[in-house]
């Protein structure tokens, strides 16, 4: 269950209230926003992420960046954030539990997984298989998206906000690396 209550309408400030309306007009109104809502300045910092998403996406490709974000997601054992790349993932008709990756995919998993387990343990090996694929610039942008989608995944675990109601049908797919004692 969630640790912080979702924001009221009635404490929402105008700069939250401008984004809450927005959300609700095109129902997009997740769980996460509707934490991040109750402080303007995190919910504003964590809105970068959608900036590095969609320059992600131009670097990688779509499908690419989903396996990316799903990769660093269930490696950290973030629910919420799985379910979410789970169900991108199926809906581009892939198998989230019995992917088909190519080089430039697989490279991702693990640079993701290692990103996660140790980001300081990156190998020169790994990053040179990076540097193969991608310029500095573009090793920038995908390293950069690791550390925001890590931001995110702390922030609902910490928080344990729950999953949103689209998503629990896929709760069953979810399957942490359980690399850390700790996950379950």
């Amino acid at each position: 269950m969630t640790r912080v209550a979702f924001v009221k309408e009635e404490e929402l400030s105008k700069e939250a209230r401008q984004a809450y309306d927005n959300y609700v007009a095109q129902g997009k109104l997740s769980n996460m926003k509707q934490v991040l809502l109750k402080d303007y300045a995190t919910y504003d910092a964590f809105m970068g992420w959608y900036t590095s998403w969609a320059r992600l996406v131009e670097v990688v490709g779509k499908r690419a960046a989903m396996v990316y974000a799903h990769a660093i997601s269930t490696t950290n054992g973030c629910l919420l954030c799985s379910l979410f790349f789970i169900s991108d993932l199926k809906d581009l008709g892939d198998d989230p539990l019995a992917l088909e990756l190519d080089d430039k995919e697989q490279l991702l998993v693990d640079l993701g997984t290692q990103i996660v387990k140790d980001p300081n343990a990156v190998s020169d090996e790994l990053f040179s298989r990076l540097r193969s694929h991608f310029n500095e610039v573009e090793s920038v942008v995908i390293v950069g998206f690791a550390a925001q989608m890590k931001a995110h995944n702390d922030f609902n675990s910490v928080l344990r906000i729950d999953p949103d109601a689209r998503l629990l049908p896929l709760k069953d797919d979810f399957k942490p690396i359980t690399w850390r004692d700790d996950i379950r």
